[in-house]
């Protein structure tokens, strides 16, 4: 092999520049160009879990596979206020990169990253130390309790590696650059898949091994995506002498991703809730929930790469002011994502008992895990309308009124859904798990009476001055 030339290879990939002005050009051409190799790497992204849960699924045992299953929200509790947080970096960025001001880009770049890192080190101590106290607060059996435990300790010891990576390609992205995330998510994802057999099969290291697998994964991303802002000669370059707190960006950032963090935060907490409820009913059901719920992650996935292209597409044309243009945009990418929902969809309706099987072969969890996906999976159109439209809220600096709806809906409603069919109505399974497709409605017809009654760039971030 010559060496040469993977060198050049390597660095080809983490210097040139791949940004994207969206504020001219053609509409549809941009969202899907922006959306396909986000949705790809998304698609990486979940193959972290979704491995993992593989492997313990079929290597390990069915009590190891709801262990890693079951613990999303727990770990989207903590990290789901750092990605609401870090949206609000994007939002600057991109309607300061439309606009052409970059100084102020950069400036908001280097106050991301001290940002976060600063964060990365509160998060390990406190997702460490919370373990143990949620997972009794999710009545977590007592058989699942051991796997779940040795799991999120090793994950939040190695949780700076997903929170830098995520930044990093939040701001590329902000500058219209998803090509770059993609690949580097790719090579984790791939070396996630290696590291996991060779620790399971290999060294018998069970859920242990499956954690520390996606722990070193996380952290090549993130090192991959830092040696590209280094050497990016863009406004987003990263330099260690500019390395310094901005109270103007950070201000900034945090109008506009606290909502954000904290409509994700609380909707993961409400989640534990809705775990709770789902954990009552035993291993084999949980197991079913946990291939769902892999399954679930995937559908979402266009619908929120969508999102996100509308985020940066609103960002860059209000920043320039370009109304009319970014309406277009987000009309554009809803169309775009019911299509890609319903192409998504309909096979997995079809062939749900053999998804299931995938992840786990005993019949009880195949039971459970087809029966959500063929009852849930056709209400995924629904939440195109709330995914798209709250991206693009997001794009113009408006990010509390979807956190309110959000809240209003994942959280205040479901609770009272799940607690009114808990107690009164019918506590068995499918009328529970029912309360998510229920929230997506409702929060739908909210976002959706929102967005067309109150004009797009009614919030503006920055000036025109």
């Amino acid at each position: 092999m010559n060496v040469k030339k993977i060198k050049t290879s390597f660095l080809s990939l983490v210097r040139p520049r791949k940004d994207v002005d969206m504020t001219e050009g053609p509409i549809i051409g941009h969202l899907i160009r922006f959306a396909m190799p986000l949705l790809i790497g998304n698609i990486f992204q979940q193959l972290y879990n979704t491995v993992d849960s593989w492997v313990v699924g079929n290597y390990v045992s069915k009590d190891a596979f709801a262990a890693v299953g079951t613990v999303g929200p727990i770990i989207n509790m903590l990290i789901g206020f750092f990605l609401g947080l870090s949206s609000g970096a994007g939002v600057v960025i991109s309607q300061y990169y439309g606009a052409k001001k970059h100084d102020k880009v950069s400036e908001t770049v280097h106050t991301s990253i001290v940002m976060t890192l600063v964060m990365a080190v509160v998060f390990t101590f406190v997702g460490i130390w919370m373990t143990p106290f949620m997972l009794r607060f999710m009545k977590t059996p007592a058989s699942v309790m051991p796997e779940s435990t040795a799991y999120l300790t090793i994950y939040f010891s190695g949780v700076i590696g997903l929170m830098v990576y995520n930044i990093g390609s939040g701001i590329l992205r902000a500058i219209g650059d998803s090509q770059r995330p993609f690949y580097f998510l790719v090579v984790s994802a791939l070396m996630n898949t290696v590291l996991d057999l060779v620790f399971v099969l290999a060294f018998d290291m069970g859920v242990e091994g499956v954690a520390l697998a996606t722990v070193i994964a996380q952290g090549t991303s993130a090192l991959l995506v830092i040696i590209t802002l280094v050497r990016s000669d863009t406004c987003v370059k990263l330099s260690l002498r500019q390395m310094k707190f901005h109270w103007d960006a950070f201000v900034k950032i945090v109008r506009v991703g606290i909502p954000a963090a904290i409509q994700m935060m609380i909707t993961s907490f409400s989640n534990i809730f809705v775990q709770s409820y789902i954990n009552f009913f035993g291993e084999n059901c949980m197991a079913g929930w946990t291939a769902y719920g892999k399954i679930d992650q995937l559908i979402f996935l266009p619908m929120q790469s969508l999102a996100l292209a509308s985020t940066t597409f609103v960002g860059q044309n209000l920043g320039i002011g370009q109304v009319e243009r970014a309406k277009k945009g987000v009309r554009s990418a809803l169309h775009i994502s019911f299509a890609a929902t319903v192409i998504v969809m309909v096979p997995v309706i079809i062939a749900a008992p053999h998804l299931v099987r995938f992840f786990n072969d005993d019949p009880a969890v195949g039971e459970f895990g087809t029966l959500f996906l063929r009852y849930i999976t056709p209400f995924y159109i629904v939440c195109c309308v709330n995914q798209v439209y709250s991206g693009a809220l997001r794009g113009a600096g408006n990010s509390k009124i979807p956190m309110f709806i959000m809240l209003a809906s994942f959280v205040c409603f479901r609770q009272i859904y799940l607690f009114i069919m808990a107690n009164f109505i019918s506590n068995t399974v499918l009328p529970i798990t029912m309360g998510y497709p229920a929230g997506w409605i409702v929060c739908s017809v909210l976002t959706l009476l929102y967005y067309h009654k109150v004009p797009l760039d009614k919030v503006k971030l920055i000036d025109k001055k």
